[in-house]
């Protein structure tokens, strides 16, 4: 499971110019599920996102959590974060988590985060076509990936 973070000031989801999701300052975070990826993964990215201290504190350190802020957090499913392009040009998607695994994962890692930063957590629709709109704050951009745990 690959999920890229970024701190930002706002950020929101559109499917049919209708918004789904929206948040102020907080975590965007887009998750790539796999094959292999499994409920223990989903555990260990999202107590990883949680404590993730990318937030400045008074003295302009990032040192701080989503938590520690106040923040939110908006999640989008994005299967091309497992594009594979060492061939060609056209990106194989061929990693990437079938939805018949992929939706209950998806919304496994949905619950576990809410539960980690004990409050809702807004989310786009998997699968859908989305429009994700964001102001990144910093830029502050971290990719984690389950399969680098040590």
């Amino acid at each position: 499971m690959r999920v890229v973070v970024q701190r930002v000031r706002e950020a929101s989801v559109d499917i049919g110019g209708v918004t789904k999701g929206k948040i102020g300052h907080g975590l965007l975070v887009f998750v790539g599920i796999e094959e292999s990826d499994t409920p223990e993964d989903a555990g260990w990215l999202c107590g990883k996102i949680a404590r993730l201290r990318i937030f400045d504190d008074a003295g302009g350190v990032m040192n701080l959590a989503v938590t520690d802020v106040g923040g939110e957090a908006l999640v989008i499913s994005q299967f091309t974060l497992h594009a594979s392009t060492k061939k060609g040009n056209r990106p194989s998607y061929i990693r990437a988590a079938r939805p018949e695994k992929a939706i209950p994962l998806y919304h496994h890692f949905l619950e576990l985060l809410q539960d980690y930063l004990e409050a809702p957590v807004q989310c786009g629709e998997f699968g859908a076509c989305m429009q994700v709109k964001l102001v990144n704050d910093g830029p502050v951009t971290i990719l984690i990936d389950s399969r680098n745990k040590e």
